[in-house]
């Protein structure tokens, strides 16, 4: 993607993610999230919640991959801000999906949401901007 043909408006292509358990808790374990609602399905039951659930630096994580997906290699993640809703649970794909809001120069701002069967999962404003690799 060439951020200096995006307009505000665009929309970025969808992108579902499966999420079984072993993702759930491989993310939660890779990010050091040791919090046991996210690596033990007793702990979670006994939290109040039906399973274990992703964790806010998963979320981070599959919001970051979402954009730069879209971005490709020549961009970079500037500044990301999210706001979690309802949890991810295991067996319940969330479906990402963005928008420019803004673009400044070289630099775009994106809307970013992740929903789920119980709604909206991540709200994400993302700023981008291009990455230039310096040769030495």
């Amino acid at each position: 993607m060439n951020l200096a043909e995006c307009t505000v408006g665009q929309e970025l292509p969808q992108l579902t993610l499966p999420m079984d358990r072993t993702t759930i808790v491989a993310t939660a374990i890779a990010s050091q999230d040791f919090e046991d609602v996210h690596h033990d399905p007793d702990a979670a039951l006994g939290r109040g919640t039906p399973d274990v659930f992703m964790s806010i630096n998963a979320t981070n994580g599959f919001v970051d991959r979402y954009v730069t997906d879209w971005t490709g290699p020549s961009a970079r993640v500037r500044r990301a801000s999210l706001r979690l809703g309802v949890p991810c649970f295991p067996g319940d794909p969330m479906h990402m999906n963005g928008e420019v809001t803004a673009v400044d120069g070289a630099t775009v701002t994106l809307k970013v949401q992740g929903r789920n069967s119980r709604g909206v999962h991540v709200t994400a404003e993302v700023v981008v901007e291009p990455y230039e690799r310096k040769t030495r």
